[in-house]
């Protein structure tokens, strides 16, 4: 109960006393108008780590991980700047809907994070975008519900610092979906993972792997993954406006 109201107190605080920018810290709002833009998911679409972990499905970004939406997506991830979470949820659901949220249910599956780093946090920043990210599908339209089916089976290492061959044996197998995790999701034509940052995509193909092994999803198809940011900038190779799901494909 006590964690419920330091949450809620924390966002009243923030939306009743802005301090500044979350983005480039000007003026007295949350976030001003060129922040809020540049996370408005008007450039979202299929972008592609380079080099690509093997089982990766096809992974949707809103925009690209720089400038004022890091300063953004770090305010909300570490220090707690919640009322963020509807901006970034916003982003997530551009990133959704580029990947062809038209046809049926979405089920956003957020990757989820160490206890010990929720209780550090004091919230769980993929699962509460991914909560406003349902949100606002459901009011455009889409049926959509965030199913936390996967879960950490073995404790994993930071991975800040670590390169890409480091990151994969840090994650290899660290990931499993919840008993009755097939059940929770039938309903949805879609399944979704969600997270708020991708840098060289195995968290990620971690998930899609956990996934597969419980049976989840679509025969023969890769679950669509759909990031916030794509991080850093030079490490993916986005695809032209004219792309098609078909035109996409997965890491082999």
């Amino acid at each position: 109960m006590r964690e419920w109201w330091r949450v809620l107190a924390g966002e009243l605080a923030g939306l009743v006393l802005p301090v500044g920018c979350a983005g480039c810290g000007a003026g007295r709002a949350v976030l001003c108008g060129a922040c809020r833009s540049a996370l408005s998911g008007a450039g979202a679409g299929p972008v592609r780590p380079s080099p690509c972990p093997a089982g990766l499905p096809v992974v949707h970004a809103a925009t690209a991980y720089r400038e004022a939406v890091r300063a953004v997506v770090l305010a909300h991830k570490e220090r707690g700047a919640l009322p963020l979470a509807a901006v970034l949820g916003a982003a997530l659901a551009a990133a959704v809907r580029a990947g062809g949220a038209g046809g049926g249910g979405v089920a956003l599956v957020p990757v989820p994070s160490a206890r010990h780093r929720v209780r550090a946090r004091g919230h769980d920043p993929a699962r509460r975008i991914a909560l406003a990210a349902s949100a606002r599908l459901r009011r455009e339209g889409v049926p959509a519900r965030v199913t936390p089916v996967l879960r950490l089976r073995r404790a994993v290492a930071d991975q800040a610092g670590l390169g890409a061959v480091q990151r994969r044996e840090n994650l290899a197998g660290a990931l499993e979906a919840r008993p009755g995790a097939g059940r929770v999701t039938g309903w949805a034509a879609r399944i979704v993972i969600v997270d708020d940052l991708v840098t060289t995509g195995s968290t990620l193909a971690e998930a899609a792997r956990a996934l597969r092994a419980a049976g989840i999803g679509a025969a023969g198809a890769a679950a669509l993954v759909a990031a916030v940011v794509a991080a850093p900038a030079d490490s993916f190779v986005r695809r032209g406006p004219g792309a098609t799901r078909t035109d996409q494909k997965t890491c082999e």
